[in-house]
């Protein structure tokens, strides 16, 4: 008896644990000072005197599965999710904005607003003015870089990890800042020329640096090299020194515009 008694308040305790746990359901209101869970927004916004202390309640929406939604203009961006247009909304109490947001899951390419998140990997083709973005007033185009070994880009745009800027020039289809870059993947390379402006892979290093017409607000380009399988190299004293490795020697050069310096560097 003792034992059925026992077994019994285990399954009793079990439901009841089963029965307090939050549900994840397709909607639902919370106060304005409340947390929103990943992958919720806010898709409306209004007074409320059951939320004491801010006045200003939510309706919140999870938006898993969906590939749109409407949101307000204080909701968080799911990871993923880009702003495709921004206008005035009664329904956003508090900004009077609302967004409509998408869901880049399935897309190479979209046109969204300047203020929204530019997914990892994905880069800034074209800027223009917009009626369709209020606030800014300003569109980009983006596009996927997944698969990509090269790429035309605005100057203001992200570059995905591992890729690296190779010439800069001006541009009227980048609207605020007029220049436009080509940049590239290295992945699979050991070497390549740079613009000084380009982020430097890790792991790789500035081996020299000299004038070039072809990377406009700077004019200088680096050639640069990756250190992976080598245990010295030979690099420009404005270059950064890989993780594990130390300089071990340095001279005058003129092979390293800009500085005139260069380090000897090898692996600790």
């Amino acid at each position: 008896m003792t034992v059925v008694l026992m077994l019994l308040g285990m399954v009793s305790a079990t439901a009841a644990t089963a029965q307090a746990a939050p549900q994840r359901t397709a909607a639902s209101i919370v106060c304005s000072n409340s947390p929103i869970p990943p992958g919720w927004v806010i898709t409306s916004s209004y007074s409320s005197s059951g939320c004491p202390g801010t006045g200003v309640a939510y309706t919140i929406a999870d938006v898993s599965g969906l590939n749109g939604a409407t949101v307000c203009s204080m909701s968080p961006i799911p990871t993923g999710w880009v702003i495709t247009s921004s206008y005035s909304s009664a329904g956003c109490a508090g900004t009077g904005v609302a967004y409509s947001i998408a869901n880049t899951a399935t897309l190479n390419g979209a046109t969204v607003c300047s203020m929204s998140p530019i997914p990892t990997g994905w880069v800034i083709t074209s800027s223009y003015s917009s009626a369709g973005c209020a606030g800014t007033g300003v569109a980009y185009s983006i596009s996927n870089t997944a698969g990509r070994a090269g790429a035309t880009v605005c100057s203001m745009s992200p570059i995905p990890t591992g890729w690296v800027v190779t010439s800069s020039y001006s541009s009227a289809g980048c609207a605020g800042t007029g220049v436009a870059y080509s940049i590239s993947n290295t992945a699979g390379r050991t070497g390549a020329t740079v613009c000084s402006m380009s982020p430097i892979p890790a792991g790789w290093v500035v081996t020299t640096s000299y004038s070039s017409a072809g990377c406009a607000g700077t004019g200088v380009a680096y050639t640069i090299a990756d250190t992976a399988g080598r245990t010295g190299a030979t690099v420009c004293s404005f270059s950064p020194i890989p993780s594990g490795w130390v300089v071990s020697g340095s001279y005058s050069t003129s092979s390293c515009y800009g500085s005139g310096w260069a380090y000897n560097i090898r692996k600790a």
